[in-house]
């Protein structure tokens, strides 16, 4: 493969690495299970076992996990074609799923901001008829 089209893999498998790490780490639908991991993340007795569950709690940590289960579904390699172009690979997803997360998160925040002022100003038109 080219490295032009190396490159083009590269940006579209984070997409779906940052998709499933910000799923299973931020949203709604895996609160439950995420509140269970954090509890043990900070109440466990084992160092091991806090370090485990604090994995499903941090977008960071569990975004090299899906990398992982993603590399070896797709096989895609970076620069080299033997467990070198994995491994670099796989350092390169995950860095740039990182920076679809950072985005998103970033969109989020505006979008949230953006709710509460307006929001706001129409408290205060109504306070005004």
């Amino acid at each position: 493969m080219s490295i032009g089209m190396q490159v083009a893999y590269l940006f579209l498998l984070a997409i779906p690495i940052a998709c499933i790490a910000w799923t299973v780490t931020h949203e709604e639908v895996f609160k439950e299970p995420r509140e269970y991991c954090l509890r043990q993340s900070r109440d466990s007795k084992s160092p091991l076992s806090r370090k485990f569950f604090y994995l499903f709690t941090c977008e960071y940590c569990f975004s090299h996990y899906v990398t992982v289960v993603m590399l070896f579904i797709t096989r895609y390699h970076l620069l080299y074609p033997d467990w070198r172009g994995y491994l670099i690979g796989g350092f390169a997803l995950v860095w740039i799923a990182n920076i679809y997360m950072s985005l998103y998160s970033r969109i989020r925040i505006d979008i949230k901001k953006e709710k509460i002022v307006i929001e706001k100003e129409e408290l205060e038109v109504e306070k005004l008829k």
